[in-house]
């Protein structure tokens, strides 16, 4: 199977965890709306639940095929997250924001008494880092905020380039407003301190590193669907 069949059987596998009457947080990016699909065609057949997006991307698809929706302020207590990954950890950390929603996504997750991720074998690394990590950031004293992160990165041990994402010419503007850098450091041996280096400069708004809040993976190879636990 190739990589787009790989998380379809993902997705499919996570069903199985969805029970009638859940309240559902609902991710973004292709592997979570693979699950989206697979729910609509659950729902269809009677299946009860609520959903709550995590982007207006994920909202509309919903919309369009039929997966009932709530927001986090009508429903603020979730009984589980779906969502994928960029890259995930054997501690199920992970790194999140390749499309843009990892600050609504972390909310949602934090909100939730579960969070499965899915995801094809490729997302699967020793350490974090090969994928560059995404930084939310707000559009005011973006040049400044910037430096300290490469400050704070350089603390650490941690370099490389830190770049504004783009949408063509312009640049990358989030469902909250905000700016994404996208910090390629490699390797990043500690995530915890990186994680609250970032969250202490006051422009971050919040950073794709997820750290404790997966409980498990669902994980999809050439060699079948593999659930992997938090330790």
């Amino acid at each position: 199977m190739n990589a787009s069949e790989l998380k379809v059987e993902a997705a499919r596998a996570a069903l199985a965890h969805v029970g009638d009457g859940m309240r559902l947080g609902i991710g973004t990016g292709s592997t979570a709306e693979a699950f989206v699909r697979l729910l609509a065609e659950k729902v269809a057949g009677g299946l009860t639940v609520i959903g709550v997006p995590t982007s207006e991307r994920t909202a509309a698809l919903c919309l369009e095929v039929g997966v009932p929706l709530s927001t986090l302020d009508d429903t603020p207590e979730l009984d589980l997250t779906i969502d994928g990954a960029d890259e995930i950890d054997p501690d199920l950390s992970l790194i999140k924001g390749g499309g843009g929603a990892l600050l609504r996504e972390k909310i949602v997750a934090a909100a939730s008494h579960r969070m499965i991720v899915i995801a094809d074998a490729s997302k699967i690394v020793d350490t974090l880092g090969r994928f560059p990590l995404p930084i939310e950031v707000n559009k005011f004293g973006l040049r400044a905020t910037e430096l300290a992160i490469a400050a704070a990165a350089e603390n650490l041990g941690l370099s490389g380039p830190v770049a504004l994402r783009m949408t063509g010419a312009a640049p990358f503007v989030t469902d909250g407003g905000h700016f994404i850098l996208d910090a390629s450091f490699g390797r990043i041996p500690d995530t915890r301190a990186l994680s609250n280096a970032l969250h202490a400069i006051p422009g971050v708004v919040e950073h794709g590193l997820f750290i404790g809040l997966a409980s498990a993976a669902i994980v999809a190879g050439s060699d079948g669907i593999k659930t992997v636990h938090a330790r």
